[in-house]
Parts: structure tokens; C-alpha cells; sequence
């Protein structure tokens, strides 16, 4: 049987790890360039195709994965005017952004009435898992455009896991990802409270690391505050306060209180407020120290 020709949009931190192993693996690849074109030239020396638009890539491709910031990025390459849907033509969408769940439930309906089908498949892990082939996907949709694009997802995922119908995937991701932004504010004020006591990080993490408190999560985190590696954990503060800004919406269509993802919000909030959002998730642990008065770490 073919292979089904495939796009990919969003050639970030994630995608471009992501794309090489669909090109790797044998998929006929078109990529599209934004602002860095670096993964776009290495992935078309390997052998990928470059396309200018997204309607253009809906011209010539069954699937288009999508890896971008969230759903505003994920609505301008769909709907825009020389957008996917502007092609006309039936392919199926993965979108592997962390986007809001509602945006992408009435998305997933409106595209079906023009025969484009909308799969939510957000991921789980960092870009070194993204370049490993071993990233966690959380997919949304159907049983059988699963089975359709399974072995493309496959090109990059240790772990398939299927969430039930659209919107589930998303709906997921927003819940892992206020697991680990959660951590990530609890980490960083406990750190806070500890050096305010005379405790040592390398203290803290003498008592944290190999109990039961111990996580890979906390492992790449305290390889910023240990080992000051920036390449720890690259996922931006700001990335983090967009998740939890959609958790609080999610969380406010549902009729719910979730005070504790409001405080996880602030933490992030605060730190973006001050300039730092550009900044990765581990040196928030650097922001809330300076806002209490202690020095930098080393």
C-alpha cells in the first residue's frame, strides 16, 4: 500500500525532532518555514520538500501535523486565507499543539462539514524525546483516523495513548501539564523557603532525589538548579502560563473551582509579568528566589 504524503507545520524546539523521524522513517515530508529557517534547509537536505503555504502543503498531502503554540496559531494556518481548509480537498489534521479544548471541539465540527477531519494528538516530554523518537501522545478522536494515522505517530512516540473522542487529548494535556507547571511553582517556593532557612539546593535534593518525591519531571528540573544546564527542560515560562490561562478557562466552563490551578497561574503570571517569560520552566526557581530577596544562584 502508499504511504500517505505528509506535512508538518511548527519546525520548533518539539517539531523539528519530530519531522526528522517521519522523514527518517520513510514518509514522503513537505515542511514550511516561519521564522527560523534552519530545520526547514536541514530536513529538504535530507531529502523533505518546502512548500510556502499551508494551503499549498493541503494541496499535496493526506495528513498535516501540526506542532505550533496553541489554538490562536492552530485557527490562523487552518482558517486563514490561504489556509489548510482554503484547499479544499479532504485531509486529515493532527494537531499536536497544546491548544483549548473547546477552540478545538467546534473546530474539529466545523472542518468535518467540509470533509477535514481534526485529530488532537498533544505530547508529553521534551524536545530531546521529540529527536529520540520517544514522546508521549495523548490522542483525541475516532477509532479508525486513529488507526489512520498511527504509524505517522509512530515516527515519534514511545507511547500512544487514546483519550476518547476530539477534544479529550487537549483536554488531557491541559491536566499533565497542571501536574507539571504545579510542580514546577512547588519546587521552585519550596527552594524558596529552604535557602530563607539555610538549606542548601544540594540539601534539598539529598532528601528529594531517589524518594518518593522523586520523578523525571523533578530530575530535569533540578538539572537547571544544580547543574545550571539551560537545556534541561526548554519549555518556556510563558508556554506555562498560556497552559494554565487554558486550564482556567476549562476549568471556569465547567461550572469548577480550582484554586490551586488559580495559584499555579500566578506563580507563572508573575514571572511573565516581570519580563521573564522567554525564560525555561526550571529558572522560575531563579525568579521566585530574586523576588524574595535572596541572590541568584551560582
Amino acid at each position: 500500500m502508499t504511504k500517505a504524503t505528509v506535512g508538518f507545520i511548527g519546525l520548533g524546539l518539539m517539531g523539528q525532532g519530530m519531522a526528522a523521524n517521519i522523514l527518517k522513517k520513510g514518509w514522503s515530508l513537505s515542511v514550511m518555514a516561519h521564522r527560523n529557517r534552519a530545520p526547514v534547509e536541514a530536513l529538504v537536505a535530507d531529502g523533505a520538500s518546502e512548500v510556502k503555504t499551508p494551503r499549498e502543503m493541503a494541496q499535496g498531502c493526506d495528513i498535516i501535523v501540526l506542532c505550533v503554540t496553541g489554538s490562536p496559531e492552530v485557527l490562523a494556518v487552518i482558517e486563514g486565507a490561504d489556509g489548510i481548509a482554503a484547499a479544499a480537498r479532504a485531509v486529515t489534521i493532527v494537531d499536536c499543539s497544546t491548544s483549548d479544548p473547546s477552540v478545538t471541539m467546534k473546530l474539529a465540527a466545523d472542518l468535518a462539514r467540509k470533509n477535514i477531519t481534526l485529530i488532537d494528538a498533544p505530547l508529553s516530554r521534551t524536545p530531546t524525546d521529540a529527536a529520540a523518537g520517544t514522546l508521549d501522545v495523548m490522542v483525541g478522536g475516532a477509532e479508525e483516523d486513529l488507526r489512520r494515522v498511527r504509524p505517522v505517530l509512530e515516527c515519534f512516540a514511545g507511547r500512544i495513548v487514546h483519550t476518547g473522542p476530539t477534544g479529550t487529548g487537549h483536554t488531557m494535556k491541559l491536566l499533565n501539564n497542571f501536574l507539571s507547571m504545579g510542580y514546577a511553582a512547588l519546587y521552585s517556593e519550596a527552594l524558596m523557603l529552604g535557602r530563607k532557612a539555610g538549606l542548601t539546593p544540594q540539601i534539598f535534593d539529598s532528601v528529594i532525589r531517589g524518594g518518593r518525591m522523586d520523578c523525571p519531571f523533578y530530575q530535569t528540573f533540578f538539572r537547571w538548579v544544580l547543574e545550571r544546564d539551560p537545556n534541561a527542560h526548554k519549555f518556556a515560562i510563558r508556554n506555562g502560563f498560556k497552559d494554565m490561562s487554558y486550564l482556567s478557562g476549562f476549568a471556569n466552563a465547567c461550572g469548577a473551582a480550582n484554586p490551586i490551578g488559580a495559584a499555579v497561574r500566578n506563580s507563572f503570571a508573575q514571572a511573565v509579568g516581570a519580563g521573564r517569560g522567554e525564560d525555561y520552566v526550571p529558572m522560575l526557581s531563579d525568579f521566585v528566589a530574586e523576588a524574595n530577596g535572596l541572590p541568584k544562584q551560582g
